[in-house]
Formats: structure tokens, sequence, C-alpha cells
């Protein structure tokens, strides 16, 4: 029986802020639609289908075409990412946080996306879509796995049993000359500035060390896309890195453990605070926040919760 978990999206949060983890794992307040995610979401998807085709129809044209099924998809999945396909006033971008306008709203019906807010979109996605055969050659590539889920215990030592690292590792390549693993992971965004740089090459050592612990070869590269402005960030991992990201994982979640045993859950101000969600209610900005539920302490340590890996992290 699973006690402890943890994903590399509750990991991050802890690190970036802890009152940011206790908002999502204890409080587990409603976001607003975020299209940053969605987009994510859809791109990836469309990159992951690109595989399907032959490999001589791996082509910018042919990933393209597969657009406006995987859209559909999407939507019959989860037809609220329609809210977020709000223009920004540039035709170019979808709101984040969907405010909708009176016409609309007036009648009680989700917001939906005028057909021109809906091409924007698309050709938003469609240029990252397109900027990815600039990067990569998928007609030479077979991956091992796309969309890889990994579960693995780590030994937290002593009595504490075991934490079970899990995840979604969007393409695992292994050469066919010696069995060489590479990590791939997508990004819509830009590629970060060297200051936010150990954020995602933190996500892509935890995915390391789950295929390491689970295969038992240390990865020979991880590799990080970033459609957005065409960068491709590789880092070749280490044994002693690795061990080191393991250590530092177990000791995340000994401090989520020790914060909710104290109801100790500390706003940690930062740039990244213009992103997020729960700014008004954060003490660090002259918010207040919700009194701390009965349960808190059993929430903050839900492996369901800590351990709930998303596709698009």
């Amino acid at each position: 029986m699973v006690t402890a978990a943890l994903s590399p999206s509750r990991a991050g949060d802890f690190m970036q802020c802890p009152l940011l983890y206790r908002f999502r794992v204890v409080d587990r307040l409603p976001e607003p639609p975020s299209a940053a995610a969605v987009r994510g979401t859809f791109v990836h998807s469309v990159l992951e289908n690109v595989f399907d085709l032959p490999a001589h129809r791996r082509r910018p044209d042919d990933a393209v075409g597969l657009m406006e099924q995987t859209w559909a998809d999407l939507v019959a999945e989860r037809p609220e990412v329609l809210e977020v396909l709000r223009a920004d006033g540039s035709g170019a971008t979808a709101l984040d946080a969907v405010d909708g306008d009176a016409d609309r709203a007036s009648t009680g019906a989700a917001v939906q996306p005028t057909p021109e807010e809906l091409a924007a979109w698309m050709a938003d996605a469609e240029a990252l879509v397109r900027r990815w055969f600039t990067l990569e050659d998928p007609s030479v590539l077979e991956p091992a796995e796309r969309e890889l889920y990994v579960e693995v215990p780590v030994d937290r030592g002593g009595e504490r049993g075991e934490l079970v690292l899990r995840g979604y590792v969007d393409r695992l390549d292994v050469a066919p000359a010696d069995g060489a693993l590479r990590v791939v992971d997508y990004k819509t965004g830009r590629a970060p500035s060297e200051l936010f740089q150990a954020k995602a090459l933190f996500q892509m050592k935890f995915y390391a060390l789950a295929i390491w612990r689970l295969r038992g070869r240390v990865p020979a590269l991880l590799q990080l896309v970033y459609l957005k402005d065409g960068t491709v960030l590789r880092h070749v991992p280490t044994q002693e890195e690795l061990l080191a990201t393991e250590r530092k994982v177990v000791a995340l979640y000994d401090a989520i453990e020790r914060a909710a045993e104290l109801g100790d859950w500390r706003p940690n101000r930062s740039r990244l605070c213009d992103w997020c969600s729960f700014q008004s209610i954060c003490p660090a900005w002259g918010g207040t926040p919700p009194p701390l539920p009965g349960n808190a302490r059993d929430r903050a340590t839900d492996e369901a919760v800590t351990g709930d890996a998303d596709t698009a992290d």
C-alpha cells in the first residue's frame, strides 16, 4: 500500500512556494483555466500523434493536418478548454484567465470562442508545431515510449518506508546501436534564463532518476525542447547527480511533512508571483488565506494528490 508519493509538479510547487503547495494540495482551491496549460496539452498531443504516421509522412504539413482531429478529441474529453480561447486584444494569444464579455456571460452558458479567436489560437499552436520540425526530424526517430508513465519507489531511510515517484515522460528514445537512453520533454513556452534553468532540469533529473531505477541504466541525455523560441536545452546526467536528486526529493517530502505537522506554509515572494492564481489571498501581497481545513495534515500528504502526475508537466 502506497502511503507517500510525489510528482515533479507537486515537488516544484513546494520548492517554488510552500504556500502555493498548501493552496493546491491542502485547500484544493479551484484555479482559473490556464491557456498555457491547454496549449501545452494540445501541442503535446499533436506531436505524440505524429509518430503514429509512417516515417515518410512525418512532415510539417502532415502534422498540421492532425491538429483538427486532435483538437476535436481534446474538446470532447474536456469541454472546458473552450473557455480559455479568448483573444487578448492582439488576436494572437489567448488569455490565461477567462473574464467573459457581458453578452455571452449573461446567457449563463460556458464562454465559447468566436471563429476568429479559435483561428488565432490554432495559428499560434501551428507555429509551435512547425517550429518543432526545425529542431528535430521525426522521420528518423522511432521513440521507444511516448507519454511514458513512471512509478518507482525510493528508500526514505530508517523506518520512514518508501516514497513513490510518479510522472509522465513525453518521449524516451533508445539508441539502436548501444541502447543509450534519451529523455525528451516538450515545452511550449520559451527557454528559461539561467536563473530558472535549475527548475526545468530538476524535473528532467526527476524523470531520469525514475527511469534509472526502473531500467537499471542512467539516461545518456536529457533534452528539453522549447517550441516558443526554438531552443533545445541538453544535459548529460551522472549517477552522482541522480543520487543527489534522490536525496533532494526525499528531503523535499520530509519538509512537506514538517510543514503539515506544524501548519507552517510560508509564502515565497518571487517573480513567479505574477503568474500565481492565488495572489489576492497571499499574505505576501496583503491578502488573507482561508483557515486551514481540519484535516489539513492528512490532506498535505494524501498520496493521490501529492503524487498526481500531469501529462503536460
